[in-house]
């Protein structure tokens, strides 16, 4: 049976996984009467409650005699990690593009990395039966992205399909048909080359490890592509480091295959294959299966460096240990250790205090899902505001900047670019229209300008805006930067809160709080409305008096309060603040700098 290997790759939310089904659908993968759930391939709650594809996953189909693997890759630049390591797997790849909005910068993103391993991509125009696609100006586009990242004339020379994923068709011409994805399956196999290593099926084994996982009855299992030889149950392997350094030798206890969405167990795979092989105690991503007699490791991709880093500490406040049952900094520092080993793109660092443990990673929703999973878990936790790695280059302090790509209605345009060009040290690139009314706003802003950028800039366009940011590359320092503008309201007393004492706050500013919850003194229970601290009581009662006047009686009427999210609350903090996340609840905190840290404060770096 011939074999092909293809990555589908695209920005967020243009419809990868949505495709991945109807191929899965349409190439028999189910049972006619089988029950499958809506974006089958993302089976983490997160991704599904998001929208949003985090891991890597693979899946595989069979098209008239050709066996075809096929892996989803997020579109998020976060969990770009998880995109530079399977992309080695393949031998192709699917670019998605949204028909109406075109190339975005995570479209970019991923096709950089592509382009730079040869790879020659079929590119998809997808969601064209939206009445405000425009599938020949995005083509064009796409022409112009490929061009300007240096793709070879080879790649320049790509085809392309036009369809739509929901529907579930695929044509090479837009007014084709429009009947099934016959012409997308076709053009894979016409297109994609059969993968190079089968040619080296004679030779001892080798396998580079992309994804790490675990299993209850297999343990640790770790899953690539076979480059060379072949693999039978039983055999006895060794695995070597990136630098070569010999780990463990260990005997292959089982091997599986993907066919369709579940994995099969197998008596041998060949080069060329993707597969899961279980039975290693030691081997992780990027370390290298293979044979006895080989001694030298197979190159892995290199990883883009984290851009931010966040602290992780536990939960010291007077309410800690109630919600949740994994409370102590062991607990926390094994299941970091343990994150790091399987997603190669965060870093996990001990602090001296050995209390708290600095994490640092691609951006803030890689960190609001790795904190998210955690109290999922069990775990409760003190979170620190997000600070972004700096970088010395020939002496000269770097920071890193990120391209920023926002569509906002034309009357909020003037607003966007004040806020990011004058407040935010940014350098506004192009601006142009984006269809009716919309405007399209390219700049470069340093990293520590977007974090807490993200509310203000909903609260500016009226929750109509769309931004999006990639990173871009190193700049020397552009200097401060200011911060949040308002200051907080801090409860002086612990208790419950009581809402004649919110009603009377409400005129200070705005609450995150509501009547009758659990408060503390340091907490933080609103904004305030000028840009100072301010300390209140939220448990201060009514004076009750036996003496009754017209409408004294009347029922407290409270504004609805604010209730963050996660990221929005990690987005908000200051740096003298804490974000406090328990399996129930997320509050705000203050906290007591050291010394080294209010001198970081005060350069406000």
């Amino acid at each position: 049976m011939e074999l092909r290997n293809i990555a589908i790759i695209a920005h967020v939310d243009h419809g990868k996984t949505t495709l991945v089904d109807e191929l899965l659908k349409q190439s028999g993968a189910f049972r006619a009467n089988e029950a499958v759930s809506e974006r089958a391939m993302d089976s983490n709650d997160i991704e599904r409650e998001r929208g949003i594809t985090i891991l890597a996953k693979c899946t595989s189909v069979e098209w008239h005699g050709t066996r075809i693997n096929i892996v989803d890759t997020p579109g998020h630049a976060d969990f770009g990690g998880e995109v530079e390591r399977i992309l080695s797997m393949v031998d192709g790849v699917c670019l998605l593009v949204d028909a109406a909005e075109g190339p975005m910068p995570q479209t970019k993103f991923v096709l950089t990395k592509a382009l730079a391993l040869g790879l020659r991509p079929i590119v998809v125009l997808n969601k064209v039966d939206k009445p405000d696609a425009e599938p020949d100006r995005a083509l064009n586009e796409v022409f112009d992205l490929f061009a300007n990242l240096g793709a070879s004339d080879e790649q320049l020379d790509f085809p392309h399909v036009y369809a739509s994923g929901r529907s579930g068709w695929a044509d090479l011409e837009l007014d084709g048909p429009r009947k099934d994805l016959s012409a997308l399956f076709d053009l894979i196999v016409r297109h994609v080359p059969a993968p190079k290593v089968l040619a080296r099926v004679d030779e001892p084994f080798s396998m580079l490890a992309t994804t790490l996982s675990a299993d209850p009855y297999l343990g640790r299992i770790l899953t690539g592509r076979v480059e060379s030889g072949r693999i039978s149950t039983g055999t006895t392997l060794k695995a070597l480091s990136r630098t070569g350094e010999r780990l463990e030798q260990f005997r292959v206890t089982k091997i599986l295959a993907f066919r369709g969405l579940s994995q099969t167990p197998i008596d041998e795979a060949v080069a060329g294959d993707i597969v899961t092989l279980a039975g290693m105690t030691k081997a992780t991503v990027a370390d290298t299966l293979c044979a006895l007699e080989v001694d030298t490791a197979l190159p892995s991709q290199p990883i883009d460096p984290p851009t931010i880093t966040v602290t992780f500490g536990i939960n010291d406040s007077p309410l800690a240990g109630r919600d949740g049952t994994k409370v102590q900094s062991r607990v926390i520092r094994d299941r970091l250790m343990k994150e790091a080993e399987v997603n190669v793109a965060i870093k996990v660092a001990d602090t001296p205090g050995g209390e708290a443990f600095e994490v640092s990673g691609r951006g803030e929703l890689q960190m609001g899902v790795l904190i998210e999973n955690m109290r999922r878990e069990g775990f409760e936790l003190s979170i620190s505001r997000p600070r972004v790695i700096m970088r010395d280059i020939d002496g000269v302090r770097h920071e890193p900047i990120e391209e920023v790509i926002i569509d906002v209605d034309d009357e909020y345009s003037g607003a966007v670019i004040d806020k990011l060009t004058g407040e935010r040290k940014g350098e506004l690139v192009e601006m142009k229209p984006a269809g009716v009314g919309k405007t399209r706003i390219i700049a470069h802003v340093p990293s520590r300008g977007l974090i807490g950028y993200q509310g203000q800039f909903l609260t500016d366009t009226r929750g109509t805006g769309v931004l999006n940011r990639i990173f871009h590359g190193w700049a020397p320092h552009k200097g401060p930067i200011q911060g949040r503008r308002q200051g907080v309201l801090i409860s002086t007393e612990s208790g419950v809160s009581v809402a004649y004492a919110l009603w009377n706050l409400e005129e200070r500013g705005r609450l995150f709080i509501g009547p009758q919850e659990q408060v503390y003194t340091g907490m933080i229970i609103g904004e305030h409305s000028r840009d100072n601290d301010l300390e209140v009581n939220p448990l201060k009662g009514k004076k009750l008096t036996n003496i009754r006047a017209s409408g004294s009686d009347e029922a407290v009427r409270l504004t609805p309060h604010v209730r963050m999210s996660l990221e929005e609350a990690i987005a908000y903090i200051d740096d003298d603040e804490l974000v406090e996340v328990t399996p129930k609840i997320i509050r705000l905190r203050k906290r007591e700098l050291d010394p080294n840290e209010r001198k970081r404060a005060a350069r406000k770096d």
